[in-house]
């Protein structure tokens, strides 16, 4: 679809990490579909910012395998790719054990309760069939132990690599076959709280590991 008409979107002191989540938003949430051609100077007067921001934005997505760059030609969304979608996953899953292991030895009661009031609104969303809102519930949810897990290059990995599945989640938490995370939620949940590291490490894998059926729905329709 075109560029939103809305211009100026934020403010002239938008910095490149600016610009970069707002383009890497509008490619999760389907605004820009997989195969558009995006355009410098279309990009600038939406945003409201120069060239200089834009372009290092873009890099930057291009290294997250959301948008593909032929200098001087064209930059376009990528399509979803089986192979990239699955090493991402694999990358992704392995990042929550982690994260589990680091955060859960001190984990605290107030987080405990922010990860249960996001999973209440992950399941307000998916039965309003709000993917949206389901993928911002359900970041928040995993959120929590990402923040107390206080690990800086895991935070740098999940965030080059989770939006690319957050576009293959929005087709996963637009339909019924998302709502089985709500229950998943709530049982990495009651391992935290009980102190089971190993326990919550394997189910929060097994969360993330959820997406391997979807992608290989993907795959086979790639073939045919």
């Amino acid at each position: 679809m075109p560029v939103p008409s809305r211009r100026g979107l934020v403010s002239r002191s938008l910095l490149r990490d600016d610009a970069y989540r707002a383009i890497r938003d509008a490619i999760v949430d389907g605004t820009f579909a997989p195969g558009e051609r995006l355009n410098d100077a279309d990009l600038v007067e939406w945003l409201g910012v120069s060239r200089t921001p834009v372009r290092e934005a873009l890099a930057r997505l291009e290294q997250a395998g959301l948008v593909q760059t032929k200098p001087g030609r064209y930059t376009m969304v990528s399509p979803l790719d089986v192979q990239a979608l699955r090493n991402a996953k694999s990358v992704t899953a392995a990042m929550h054990e982690l994260a589990v292991r680091e955060a859960l030895p001190n984990l605290s009661p107030a987080e405990l309760t922010a990860m249960r009031d996001a999973n209440a609104r992950f399941a307000d969303a998916l039965r309003a069939g709000d993917a949206d809102a389901a993928i911002t519930a359900d970041d928040e949810f995993h959120g929590v132990l990402v923040t107390a897990a206080a690990n800086a290059a895991l935070r740098d990995v999940l965030a080059q690599f989770t939006p690319m599945l957050r576009r293959l989640e929005r087709l996963r938490f637009s339909s019924l076959i998302g709502r089985e995370s709500v229950a998943q939620h709530e049982r990495i949940i009651a391992l935290c709280e009980a102190g089971d590291v190993e326990a919550a490490a394997a189910a929060i894998r097994a969360n993330w590991e959820t997406l391997t059926p979807l992608i290989d729905t993907m795959a086979v329709q790639d073939a045919s």
